[in-house]
C-alpha cells in the first residue's frame, strides 16, 4: 500500500507504471525551512540486512521530478536515491535525513535510458550504487553513489519511491525489485 497514492499506478507483471502527483515530495527541514512527506513510497518491510535492486525509467521534464529507492524507518529518519532531475538535466541523487535531510547529486552529462540502483544495509549503514543504460539494454557496471550511516533498527521499510516537487507529475516505469536478505 502506497503511503501518498500517486496519481496512477499500474502493475503487468514485474512492472509498475506510476504516474505522479504534482506537490509530492519528501524532505525535512534543510535550506528551505519546510518539511515534506507526501511523496510516492510503495513499501515492504525487511528484517536484518538486505540487498534491494531495481530498474527505473523516468520521463522527467521539471524541477526536482525524481524517482528510485526509499529506505524508511519513520517520517524523520530514511533515505531515498535514484535520478533527479535538476536544472534541465538528469542528476543521480541521495538524500539521507536523520531529523534533518542532505541531499547529495552527481550530474549527468546524457540522460540514461534507464538505470538500476543497488541499495545495501548492513547493521546501521547503508551503500547506494547505480549503473546506467544509455540504450535500454545494457548497463554499466554499478559504481557507489553514497555510503551513510542511519539509526536502522532490524526492520525497515524498502521500495520504490517518485515524487514531482515543483512540476505537474510525470511517468516512471519500475521494473525488477528484488530484495534479498544477506548472510
Amino acid at each position: 500500500m502506497w503511503t501518498t497514492p500517486p496519481i496512477r499506478a499500474e502493475q503487468q507483471g514485474d512492472s509498475l507504471t506510476v504516474f505522479t502527483a504534482p506537490s509530492s515530495d519528501f524532505w525535512r527541514v534543510t535550506h528551505y525551512g519546510f518539511i515534506r512527506d507526501n511523496g510516492h513510497f510503495l513499501p515492504q518491510e525487511v528484517q536484518g540486512d538486505f540487498v534491494a535492486e531495481i530498474e527505473v525509467r523516468g520521463a522527467y521534464r521539471d524541477q526536482y521530478d525524481q524517482a528510485g529507492l526509499m529506505l524508511r524507518i519513520s517520517e524523520t529518519v530514511w533515505l531515498k536515491c535514484g535520478v533527479e532531475y535538476v536544472e534541465g538535466r538528469q542528476h543521480l541523487s541521495a538524500v539521507v535525513t536523520n531529523e534533518y535531510s542532505d541531499w547529495s547529486v552527481l550530474p549527468l552529462d546524457d540522460a540514461p535510458v534507464s538505470f538500476r540502483l543497488r541499495v545495501e544495509r548492513r547493521g546501521q549503514t547503508v551503500e547506494v550504487q547505480a549503473a546506467l543504460s544509455e540504450d535500454g539494454q545494457g548497463f554499466s557496471a554499478f559504481q557507489m553513489l553514497r555510503l551513510a550511516w542511519l539509526p536502522l533498527p532490524d526492520a525497515v521499510q524498502i521500495g520504490p519511491m517518485c515524487a514531482s516537487p515543483d512540476g505537474q507529475g510525470f511517468e516512471v516505469v519500475f521494473s525488477g525489485l528484488r530484495v534479498n536478505a544477506l548472510e
